[in-house]
């Protein structure tokens, strides 16, 4: 089967809207077409797929609730018992192991710390660039999904403020997953307690590390320049107004000049004393400048946060599992024939005919879909190939294991 690095698993389709599609759909042998009597039949199959995979997840999240509770900053319930601090690393540790599981099955990729330094570098031209402070964090874990390109506009003033699109790499889901610890970067009432969990979608790759607490924003070249031209322009002011006293004229003024000699020297003094003022005020002013500009930017892309980032992705995971069986046992099913496929067979049967569906490319999952199909006996392995059971078989087989699935869940 064929390795494709450079594709995603994900598959950008709604369930109803596969179902659709494969009732009404070609597949590989242009002109076919499902009887009405099997549109029935893979329907109720699907439906059935749909109860068993989402008993299976019902247990996943009863178990997800658990594991996230002593960490949910946005609990209103009471604990009758408090959790020693062993107690917490134990279920920190196993929470964030569920999360890295749970992502992973719903296709997000969690980047290293060398991708996320490299990633991080600049800044795009609808970002600011930022310092990250990673000692203030005892876990931090950025998963994405959806590498693409977004479209932006923007103006430079060296081009006449003509507005111009520019095309920037994006990831199409963020999520951060963290958890801070004390430090100076944190403000005095940061949750150092807890875990936050925090979805962005079409985020510029660049501009990953706003999605972050306990960074500095660092300045441009050309705002540093300019605040750091002001500083030096009046240090130089400064000093050559001092030039201009002799030093007995200014060992009396300091020593022998009473009043009179410290007004001499009040005004460079003065002058030193405003612009440094002037020069932090300035650069507070910039600072609270991009942080405005961070939060009108992320405010139309935070798509959920904590417990809601659990839930949604484990739906989308719920969901990305069920597309998956569909599809494996559609194509055996409808075109395997009892010889049946192999694993590479099938699976660039699926790969194809979802870049003809959905006119984009997919590195499907064949093997879980496989494996799965085969622990609920929906089909069979012969050697190296595999056939699909007749379909109301394979519908009766999943009715059964979807009542041992609700079972294990409570």
């Amino acid at each position: 089967m064929a390795v494709h690095p450079d594709r995603e698993h994900f598959i950008p389709l709604r369930v109803t809207d596969l179902i659709d599609a494969l009732c009404r759909s070609a597949g590989p042998a242009y002109g076919h077409r499902l009887a009405s009597a099997d549109v029935v039949r893979f329907r109720r199959f699907a439906k059935t797929a749909e109860r068993h995979v989402h008993a299976h997840y019902l247990s996943q999240l009863l178990r997800l609730k658990d594991s996230y509770a002593p960490f949910d900053p946005d609990a209103d319930t009471r604990r009758l018992h408090e959790p020693s601090d062993i107690e917490r690393a134990v279920c920190l540790n196993d929470l964030f192991g569920t999360v890295n599981h749970l992502f992973a099955k719903a296709n997000y990729v969690r980047l290293t710390r060398p991708e996320l330094m490299k990633i991080m570098e600049g800044a795009s031209d609808w970002g600011v660039d930022m310092d990250v402070c990673w000692d203030a964090f005892d876990h931090v874990n950025v998963y994405v999904r959806g590498k693409g390109f977004g479209n932006r506009s923007r103006r430079l003033w060296y081009k006449f403020f003509r507005r111009e699109e520019v095309t920037v790499p994006t990831f199409s889901r963020v999520v951060v997953a963290l958890k801070q610890r004390p430090h100076h970067r944190l403000t005095g009432d940061a949750d150092t307690q807890n875990v936050f969990l925090k979805l962005f979608k079409d985020i510029p790759q660049m501009d990953i590390e706003m999605l972050l607490p306990a960074t500095r924003v660092k300045m441009p070249w050309l705002d540093r320049c300019k605040l750091g031209g002001s500083m030096t322009s009046s240090i130089g002011y400064v000093g050559w107004k001092l030039s201009t006293l002799s030093v007995s004229g200014l060992t009396g003024a300091l020593f022998g000049g009473g009043l009179l000699g410290l007004l001499a020297l009040y005004s460079p003094l003065a002058l030193l004393v405003g612009y440094g003022y002037k020069t932090y005020a300035s650069f507070q002013s910039q600072a609270q400048t991009y942080q405005l500009q961070l939060t009108q930017s992320l405010y139309y892309q935070n798509l959920d946060n904590n417990a809601g980032v659990l839930y949604r992705v484990l739906d989308e995971a719920e969901e990305q599992e069920l597309r998956e069986v569909l599809l494996a046992y559609f194509y055996l099913w409808q075109f395997a024939g009892e010889e049946g496929w192999t694993a590479e067979q099938l699976d660039d049967y699926i790969e194809l005919d979802l870049e003809r569906t959905l006119n984009t490319t997919v590195d499907f999952e064949i093997e879980d879909a496989l494996t799965k199909l085969e622990r609920t006996g929906a089909i069979v392995r012969i050697g190296d190939r595999y056939a699909a059971r007749p379909i109301d078989e394979a519908t009766t087989r999943l009715d059964g294991r979807e009542s041992e699935a609700e079972l294990a869940a409570y």
